[in-house]
């Protein structure tokens, strides 16, 4: 599986680059806090519910959740699905909230 740190990833939005970002949170999590792109609860993911990314099939995409755990799990249950492209982010949103003081 494919990763990224907060760094790399924070340094392509802050670049402008055109990044696919798949939150695979909870609603509660999402609302807290959140750093954009399409939300699909890991739940939803495992019961491939994606519609809403199909058009992602052969695209990269960074999924993140708050640790990197689900997102981790989400990435392989889309790659067995098919998705080539799926790229986890390390440490998700705890990593970034540690690396650039925002809240979660």
């Amino acid at each position: 599986m494919n990763t990224i740190s907060v760094e790399e990833l924070k340094r392509k939005l802050d670049a402008g680059e055109s990044v696919n970002l798949l939150d695979v949170r909870e609603d509660y999590e999402r609302a807290a806090f959140n750093i954009g792109g399409i939300h699909i609860p890991i739940g939803k993911i495992q019961l491939f519910e994606t519609d809403p990314i199909k058009e992602w099939k052969e695209k990269e995409f960074v999924v993140y959740c708050r640790s990197g755990n689900r997102s981790g799990m989400a990435a392989m249950i889309l790659q067995q699905a098919g998705y080539q492209n799926p790229i986890n982010l390390t440490g998700g949103l705890l990593a970034w909230v540690e690396k650039y003081g925002e809240e979660i």
